[in-house]
C-alpha cells in the first residue's frame, strides 16, 4: 500500500481511539486477530564489527561489555534451533555481526540454514550487505527470509549510521529480491527521529516493491557505551502511546506483513504488548535473548498469550488441521 510521508503522518495524527479501530480493521482482513507468528533469533557470530551504527553494542568502535564470540559451531546453532521449536517458535533466525559475510564466512551460515530447515522451522538470516552472487545460495541452500533493516527515515539516516548508506541496504534488499527471498525489513523507534521522520520510515518501507513480508518494529534499548546512549542522555523514552500508534500505522500501510514486536519488550508491560497486539502487531521475538539484550523469557510470553486468549500461529495451524 503505497503511501506519502504526509498520509503517514495523518494517520500517526488521529485521535488514538479512530487510529486503532482502523488497524483492527485492517488486521482482521488479513489475519487472524488472536494468533502471533513467534520467532526465535541467536547471535551465531558477536561483535567485532566494522560499521559504526549508533545504537549499536557490537561495534567495534564503541566501548560496550559485549563480550566478543567467532561463529558459534554448526552443533551449538542447531541445539539452540531444536529448543526453540520445541518450545513454540515457527522461525529461527541467525544473526552474524559482519559488515557482509566473505564468502569463508557464508559458506558454514550456508550449512546451517540447511540443517536448520531439515527440522521443519522456517530459517531466517542477518548477515550484512550481500556481494553478488550471496543471494542466489542463500536461496539454493533454502533460505526462507533475510533480514536487512533500513533502521530509520533516509533523511535521518546519517544521523545513526556512518560507514554505509542507506542506498547499500537498498542494494543488498534488492538482491535477495532478486534471489526470490522473503525480505524481513523494519527500524528502529525512539532514536531521536522525529514523528515526521517516522512517518517518512514508514513510508519508505511501503514503497519497497514488493513490501517487506515482515516488519520488526524495534524500540531502542539504549546500551552503554554506544553513542546513542550517550547523545540522548536524559532524553525520555518514545512515550508508549506513541510507540502503539506506530505499530498501528505500520498495520494500516502494511497490511499484509508480519509486523513484529522486536527489541525494547523487556521494557515494555503486560499493558502495553496488549495495545500493541490489539494495534495489529502478530509476531513477537520468542526467547529468553535477543542477539545481546535482553528478552522476556517464553514462560512469561506464554502467561501473557494466556491472558490474552493468544495462540502461536504454529499451534494455531496444527489445531485446525487436528479438526478439520
Amino acid at each position: 500500500m503505497a503511501s506519502s510521508p504526509a498520509q503517514v503522518q495523518a494517520l500517526l495524527a488521529l485521535p488514538f481511539n479512530d487510529l486503532i479501530f482502523q488497524a483492527q480493521q485492517v488486521h482482521r482482513q488479513h489475519f487472524d486477530p488472536n494468533t502471533v507468528q513467534l520467532s526465535t533469533l541467536l547471535s551465531i557470530k558477536t561483535g567485532k564489527c566494522s560499521e559504526d551504527c549508533a545504537y549499536c553494542s557490537q561495534s567495534a568502535r564503541h566501548e560496550t561489555e559485549i563480550e566478543d564470540h567467532d561463529l558459534m559451531p554448526l552443533a551449538d546453532v542447531l541445539t539452540a534451533a531444536r529448543a526453540a521449536k520445541k518450545s513454540g517458535a515457527s522461525r529461527f533466525c541467525m544473526g552474524a555481526a559482519w559488515r557482509g559475510p566473505k564468502q569463508k564466512d557464508l559458506t558454514p551460515v550456508l550449512d546451517m540454514v540447511r540443517q536448520v530447515k531439515a527440522m521443519g522451522l522456517e530459517t531466517c538470516v542477518t548477515l550484512g550487505m550481500l556481494k553478488e552472487g550471496q543471494a542466489q545460495q542463500l536461496a539454493e541452500a533454502g533460505l526462507d527470509y533475510y533480514n536487512h533493516n533500513l533502521d530509520t527515515a533516509e533523511e535521518y539516516y546519517s544521523n545513526i549510521v556512518g560507514s554505509h548508506s542507506y542506498e547499500d541496504r537498498l542494494a543488498t534488499l534488492n538482491k535477495v529480491r532478486d534471489a526470490g527471498i522473503n525480505v524481513c525489513c523494519g527500524g528502529i523507534v525512539g532514536m531521536g527521529e522525529s514523528r515526521q521522520q517516522r512517518a517518512q520510515f514508514i513510508a519508505e518501507l511501503a514503497s519497497l516493491d514488493p513490501v517487506p513480508e515482515s516488519v520488526p518494529i524495534n524500540l531502542l534499548v539504549r546500551i552503554p557505551g554506544t553513542p546513542l546512549d550517550q547523545s540522548l542522555s536524559g532524553a525520555e523514552q518514545v512515550e508508549p502511546l506513541e510507540f502503539v500508534r506506530t505499530i498501528a500505522t505500520a498495520r494500516i500501510i502494511l497490511p499484509t506483513s508480519f509486523v513484529r514486536l522486536s527489541a525494547g519488550r523487556s521494557e515494555m508491560s503486560d499493558s502495553l504488548q496488549a495495545l500493541c497486539f490489539f494495534a495489529g502487531a502478530n509476531s513477537i521475538f520468542y526467547g529468553d535473548e535477543l542477539l545481546t539484550t535482553d528478552n522476556p523469557g517464553v514462560a512469561k510470553d506464554q502467561a501473557l498469550f494466556e491472558a490474552l486468549g493468544i495462540m502461536p500461529m504454529n499451534q494455531m495451524s496444527r489445531a485446525t488441521a487436528a479438526t478439520s
